[in-house]
């Protein structure tokens, strides 16, 4: 391979082995290969949103394809246009330039019942910033449209003034975010401060992921009573309200119940056929009534699911010249429900959750060490890969530097005894494990 866009033409064909066509088509096309530094493959994507859809539930997969190429383990990057800037030594794009995707508006989002609250109060919020609902937090399941919403707030902000200074960070990339600048000293931290305290609009997405990370909280905690005291206008997405989140502290939680609460439930079944026909339309594809009715009735649980749908009866009509009649729709829908309902995380997964989590390194995690932290994240680890995978005990074993399978047993068995003796622990096993399947 002579160069990192070779590499990059090898991972996708990897990728293609596991991911459908029309989701590489639909999530990757902006996605571009921009170096390789040491060990971290380095990719770039200007579309936030797809940025961090791929973050959440893709990296797995690039990085097991580079791994499967290059035989060694592989850290991958996703710059935005500000970090690729950065690295090529150019200035980055201002925050007003962002979140400019048609996509993303009022006007493409669908309205029903079960998210009429939540559309109403993001449009009182992008008309007045900051005067009346200041946080808005909008929780509910992943795919019922929360990121939708605000990336539509913002951008009728960015319209209404583009000088408007708009920050967009996700729950766990904040508390990523935040060890690298400790890592990288005083001035790096305080620039990621001022980054996030100039803003006239701060929207954090999955907020849950902050929970139990002490110092992003406290961090988070001083950001928040800037903004809100100098009138700056916060929105917060989460899937769960805030007095569900176990480990999040309650100067926070009263916090974020200070403005207002709205939540996104499943859409009804005539929401679900009017999501259908207006992907479509927007997409050009004629679909006859029999049909939309047909997946209205078997895809209900959420608007992604639906958009997937609808994604994949246009690849089989495209690329294989389908027509758009009840078996190929089946066949969509078919697939589309086995790759939701049949999801196991990979022990990969599950370590780099937790690594993040206890900010201990998966080496660690997976070695002898037996500092506290660590041993309580290995024998965390080890319980969730038995019992969110199909993975044997002696396999779980090769994961952590080759243990045998009564030393994985025991770890199990010890986690399983403190969660039956301690509430808080339990909840905490139970939250990690929610959150794990939360980024698929």
């Amino acid at each position: 391979m002579n160069s990192v866009a070779d590499v990059w033409d090898n991972v996708l064909a990897q990728l293609k082995r596991d991911l459908s066509e029309t989701t590489i088509a639909t999530w990757f096309d902006e996605l571009k290969a921009v170096d390789i530094r040491g060990n971290t493959f380095v990719l770039h994507c200007a579309n936030d949103f797809k940025r961090g859809y791929i973050e959440t539930l893709f990296l797995k997969n690039i990085k097991a394809a580079l791994h499967d190429i290059f035989s060694m383990e592989f850290e991958v990057s996703i710059l935005d246009d500000a970090g690729l800037a950065a690295l090529s030594g150019g200035e980055p794009k201002k925050q007003s330039d962002r979140f400019t995707s048609d996509e993303f508006t009022f006007e493409t989002f669908v309205v029903g019942p079960s998210n009429k609250l939540a559309y109403a109060a993001s449009v009182a919020v992008a008309e007045h910033p900051a005067q009346n609902y200041n946080p808005l937090l909008i929780y509910g399941d992943s795919g019922l449209g929360k990121t939708h919403l605000i990336y539509a707030i913002a951008n009728v902000i960015r319209k209404n003034d583009p000088r408007s200074k708009i920050a967009y960070v996700k729950g766990d990339d904040l508390t990523n975010e935040l060890v690298a600048a400790i890592q990288a000293g005083p001035n790096k931290t305080a620039e990621m401060r001022e980054k996030y305290r100039q803003a006239d609009l701060l929207l954090v997405d999955d907020v849950q992921f902050i929970a139990g990370k002490k110092q992003t909280q406290e961090e988070f905690f001083h950001t928040f009573n800037n903004l809100y005291e100098s009138g700056r206008q916060i929105v917060l997405t989460s899937d769960r309200p805030p007095s569900e989140m176990t480990q999040l502290e309650d100067r926070l939680r009263t916090r974020f119940e200070w403005g207002l609460l709205v939540d996104v439930a499943p859409p009804d079944f005539e929401t679900r056929l009017a999501i259908i026909k207006n992907k479509a339309a927007l997409l050009g594809l004629d679909l006859p009534d029999k049909v939309t009715v047909y997946i209205a009735q078997n895809v209900t649980s959420n608007v992604r699911q639906l958009e997937g749908t609808i994604n994949k009866i246009m690849a089989l009509k495209d690329l294989l010249g389908n027509d758009t009649d009840e078996e190929t729709v089946s066949r969509a829908i078919q697939d589309m429900l086995r790759r939701n309902n049949e999801y196991v995380p990979t022990p990969e997964a599950i370590l780099d959750y937790i690594s993040k989590y206890y900010n201990v390194e998966q080496s660690v995690i997976r070695g002898q060490q037996r500092i506290r932290d660590a041993v309580q994240a290995r024998q965390i680890a080890i319980y969730l890969i038995r019992s969110m995978t199909n993975l044997s005990l002696d396999d779980i074993g090769k994961e952590f530097d080759n243990r045998d399978h009564s030393t994985v047993l025991y770890s199990i068995q010890q986690v399983e005894k403190k969660m039956k003796k301690d509430a808080a622990f339990a909840e905490t096993v139970k939250e990690i494990k929610t959150n794990i399947n939360a980024k698929r």
